[in-house]
Order: C-alpha cells, then sequence, then structure tokens
C-alpha cells in the first residue's frame, strides 16, 4: 500500500478529507511568539534554539524544550526504563515500571503545569527524563553504586550529568531532571518545581496500587487522614493530590499544595515505607541487588575489555571505574541478573525474588 495519490500529494484512505482548512503553516517563531504571551508570568519562555552545552541552529517547527521532550523519549535510557524496577523486581504485566511511573509522572505534571499557565512541553521533557539516571533494581542500585562514586551515586544527578549528556538538552530541562528529588535543591524553573511534586504524587499512589495488587497491604489499612481526604482508589487520590497544587497557586501564586492535602501525602507516604519498601521482603532484595551490582561493577573494573564502546582503559583505573558504573548503571534488571550468571557464575538463587533468567 502505498496511500492513494492525489497530484503529488499521498493521503491514508481513499475517503480521506481531513485537514486544517488552511495552507498556512504555523513555525516555530510564531508558536513561540503565541506561547510567550499565553503563559503565566513566571513561566520558562522557550527561545530559538535553547541555552545547550553545545550550540545549535533552532528547529523550524519544534520549539527547544518540543525538541527537549522528542530526544528524551527516542533515547535508548527512556526505552530500558522499561526493564527497570518501579518497586517489585521484574514486575507482573500490570505493575509499574521505572518508564510507566515516568509517564504517570508526566500526566500529574503536565495537568497542574496547564492549569498553573506553565510550559507543559519543558514540564513533560523533565518528567519523562527524570529518572533515566536510575540503575536497575530500585532504589537500591544507589546503595550499590555509591561507593564508587565521589560524593555517591544520585540518580537525578547522574541522569542529568551522565546518562543524558549526549543528547545536548537545554540547561533548564537538565536543571529540573538534576533537582527534582527534594533532598536536591530547588529547580531554577516552576516547571521543574511541578515535576518534583508530580513524582511524589505519582509514586506514592501508584505504588500503593501495586502493593494492593501484590496482597501486600490492603485499602482500609490507610491511615484515616490519607482516607478521609483523598480516598482509596489511585483515581481520587491522584485528583485530590492535584486539585490541592492548583488551589494553592491559586492563594499563593507559587507551586506548592494546600497544607491539608500535603499533610495527607506525607503520610500516604510514611505509610508506604513502612508497609511496603522497608518489608523484610524489600529489604532482601535491595540486599540481592547490592551484592549482584557491586560484583559486576568490580568484575568489569578488572576487565575493561569487556566494557562495549570504550577502548584502552587501564584496569583499576578512575576512568574504568567510572565507565563500568555508567554501564551497570545502565542495564536492566533482566539483562544485569543475566550477566551475572553469563560471565561470574552467580547462583541463581541469590538474584533477586521474581527474576528467571531463563525468559
Amino acid at each position: 500500500m502505498h496511500g492513494h495519490a492525489e497530484g503529488s500529494i499521498a493521503f491514508a484512505h481513499a475517503d480521506s478529507w481531513a485537514g486544517s482548512g488552511s495552507t498556512s503553516l504555523v513555525e516555530r517563531k510564531q508558536r513561540e511568539d503565541i506561547e510567550s504571551a499565553s503563559l503565566s508570568l513566571l513561566a520558562t519562555r522557550a527561545i530559538d534554539a535553547g541555552e545547550r552545552a553545545m550550540d545549535e541552529s533552532p528547529d523550524p517547527w519544534r520549539t527547544c524544550f518540543e525538541r527537549d521532550r522528542d530526544r528524551i523519549l527516542h533515547a535508548s535510557a527512556f526505552r530500558r526504563l522499561a526493564g527497570k524496577t518501579q518497586v517489585f523486581v521484574f514486575p507482573d504485566d500490570h505493575q509499574r515500571t521505572r518508564l510507566t511511573h515516568a509517564l504517570e509522572v508526566a500526566q500529574v505534571a503536565t495537568s497542574v503545569s496547564r492549569a498553573l499557565g506553565l510550559n507543559v512541553a519543558l514540564t513533560d521533557a523533565i518528567a519523562l527524563g527524570h529518572d533515566c539516571g536510575h540503575g536497575p533494581g530500585g532504589h537500591a542500585s544507589e546503595d550499590a553504586l555509591s561507593p564508587y562514586v565521589e560524593g555517591g551515586y544520585d540518580h537525578a544527578v547522574w541522569g542529568a550529568d551522565v546518562t543524558l549528556t549526549p543528547l545536548n538538552l537545554c540547561v533548564e530541562t537538565l536543571d529540573g531532571i538534576r533537582n527534582h528529588s527534594w533532598s536536591r535543591p530547588a529547580p531554577h524553573t516552576p516547571e521543574g518545581e511541578v515535576v518534583s511534586w508530580a513524582d511524589r504524587i505519582a509514586y506514592v499512589c501508584h505504588d500503593f496500587e501495586d502493593a494492593v495488587d501484590a496482597r501486600i497491604v490492603t485499602p482500609d489499612a490507610l491511615p484515616a487522614i490519607v482516607r478521609d481526604r483523598c480516598g482509596e482508589r489511585r483515581s481520587h487520590q491522584l485528583g485530590a493530590f492535584i486539585t490541592a497544587m492548583i488551589h494553592a497557586a491559586g492563594q499563593s501564586g507559587r507551586v506548592g499544595m494546600t497544607a491539608d492535602a500535603a499533610e495527607a501525602l506525607a503520610a500516604f507516604r510514611k505509610f508506604n515505607y513502612d508497609n511496603v519498601y522497608l518489608r523484610p521482603a524489600s529489604q532482601a532484595q535491595a540486599r540481592s541487588v547490592i551484592s549482584l551490582l557491586q560484583a559486576l561493577v568490580e568484575h568489569y573494573a578488572a576487565h575493561p575489555q569487556l566494557l562495549p564502546d570504550v577502548v584502552d582503559l587501564e584496569p583499576g583505573s578512575a576512568e574504568t571505574l567510572r565507565q563500568s558504573v555508567s554501564y551497570v548503571g545502565g542495564m536492566t534488571d533482566r539483562f544485569a541478573c543475566r550477566q551475572a550468571v553469563a560471565m561470574l557464575g552467580w547462583d541463581t538463587s541469590r538474584l533477586p525474588q521474581g527474576i528467571d533468567t531463563d525468559l
């Protein structure tokens, strides 16, 4: 099938009719002007190619932040999030991965940004890229890789300063990714602040839903403050927290959340830590992840010829260690486990629970 030609133009369907109704096109500069006029006072404006480490020519049709969003979406680091743990290693089909988490963060964040008159394209780019620095096996990967990185391995910093560097993203996008964690300094843009909240909202709600589906907890176990203020269903909880952020902006002009909802969110998060993240099975899983990833890093550091796409590295050198951390940190859960079994003779009984290297 080559479509249906009418002169020099091809159409998908024999009865195609759709169009814009005009032959006029809206180029990037015109769209930037329209966007700038409609955004709120402190929203981040897209200008030409944006501020990047390496200068580029502007795209004729896309704003600089739209280009960032597209680059992240097509990056291998983003695709590999599909094989990385959110809470459950090697999750069931309906449980979250780092990829589905990123998509849910983007939904929450853009919902808030639209209502606040912020730059939705920048918000979306930060949200989609915010976890690209995560290693396999969940947050335990940070504990595993930290001994080999000066200052420790922080997935937010590593994602912005190492993993996504080849994409030459705008400084505003990288800043939002680097500082999305609440333990980091505040982002320099309101869009980055929105993603910081959206990340917490999304993971608290969906991790609880996954834990309920896994029969680790039950909805009626939620603290009363959460049930009363946000409900027991994820859709109600997300709606409550998003609305609370919008109302907070309406009252203060700043990115935040009304106090009663923020109190419920904190209680919700504590419940998840006490009953899901820090339960004995999760801690055992973390120990398995740490020992496996550290064994892989040390093996690659001692045998740099096994690292792909690098040459002339000395065994045990600082650069070799950094390249080893980067390679292992980029692995999916399944690939890391397969490599450990294949290269190190790793006992399959020591793999994180749920991993099957034959699949």
